[in-house]
């Protein structure tokens, strides 16, 4: 198999990337924690991950099983947590295999009372205020944070860098125009039009990003615009003009690769924005976290239970706190790896 080549810059800017052993070692701790919250429900969950019984394999984690299929009375699916699954598991003599965690981030914890209750062997991060096993409200909502983050950020670097290339390279009206409509659009009131929606319509995930990029997609520009007014003006634009290309081609083709070396320093940054926008969100009741695992309403509950319950804001806190600094150490060693007046 052939292998990828490098050129010798590409090969300076990873090494200096390596050579930042803080921003290096948080790539790897944030890469090894989202990876792991990929596999959320095998970590955390109510269903068991196997259950061998009467000569039969389940998998509850993947496959929805109703009661009377797994010798109960009823047609609906199986709570695993009743009393009644597990005298019947041990009735008959059932093989059940359960994960780290027993409980997923909307399970509430019956064998504790009352709540918050404090961390335990049974609850290692205690409860929150409705029962809630903390630990994996923390796993769930650091997966999406960091997805809901990565798909903002991606979705908003596209749209800004093609804005920033476009208004650079063409200039003149084209870039007038283009300034002007994101004076006006910048300046709307985004946390009150989040609010006035919020009132009418349920937010989910991508209902959420989608608002959010409607306006997230401003924070490159600049930067793109800026790149792009620079090498329009360099020889080997004039060339690519003098040869007939068409200014589609030279922007993709030549000008953007000389763009994306400062865009890739800015994206770390941005998704820790967008992650600490959707945190603001939950935490002021206008984001996920009514349908979805949030980090934000952990903070939100800590605000009143600081005193009656430390280990939910303590724990809220230390996540909110690594997530957002493993991303600006990782950020901050892409942008000396990328910087062109370091030296080899």
């Amino acid at each position: 198999m052939a292998r990828l080549a490098l050129t010798p810059l590409t090969r300076r800017r990873l090494k200096r990337f390596r050579a930042n052993s803080r921003g290096f070692w948080s790539l790897w701790i944030f890469l090894g924690l989202f990876t792991l919250s990929l596999f959320a429900e095998f970590i955390a969950n109510d269903r068991p991950l196997y259950i061998g019984m009467e000569g039969k394999s389940y998998f509850p984690t993947l496959i929805d099983y109703t009661e009377t299929e797994l010798g109960g009375d009823f047609e609906t699916l199986a709570d695993y947590t009743s009393p009644f699954m597990h005298e019947l598991f041990t009735e008959k003599g059932a093989t059940v295999i359960w994960p780290l965690i027993p409980f997923s981030w909307d399970t509430v914890v019956r064998e504790v009372a009352p709540y918050p209750a404090p961390p335990s062997a049974l609850n290692w991060l205690g409860t929150d205020n409705d029962g809630r096993d903390i630990t994996a409200t923390l796993i769930y909502g650091f997966r999406i944070s960091v997805a809901f983050g990565l798909a903002l950020t991606l979705a908003a670097s596209v749209i800004g860098v093609l804005a920033g290339l476009t208004q650079g390279f063409l200039g003149g009206l084209t870039d007038l125009l283009m300034q002007r409509f994101i004076e006006i659009w910048s300046g709307m009131p985004v946390l009150y039009l989040l609010i006035i929606l919020s009132a009418v319509i349920e937010p989910t995930f991508f209902w959420l990003l989608g608002i959010m990029l409607l306006f997230s997609w401003m924070e490159l520009v600049g930067l793109v615009r800026a790149e792009a007014l620079r090498a329009r003006n360099f020889d080997y634009v004039r060339a690519a003009r003098a040869l007939g290309l068409g200014n589609i081609r030279i922007m993709l083709r030549h000008v953007l690769p000389n763009t994306l070396v400062a865009t890739l320093t800015m994206l770390p940054f941005v998704m820790n924005g967008s992650i600490s926008t959707l945190t603001s969100l939950d935490y002021l009741r206008f984001g996920l976290q009514q349908s979805a695992p949030s980090l934000g309403k952990l903070l939100s509950q800590a605000k009143d239970l600081a005193v009656q319950a430390p280990w939910i804001p303590l724990s809220a806190f230390f996540t909110v706190a690594l997530l957002l600094s493993l991303l600006v150490f990782i950020g901050e060693a892409t942008r000396d790896a990328f910087d062109p007046r370091r030296g080899p």
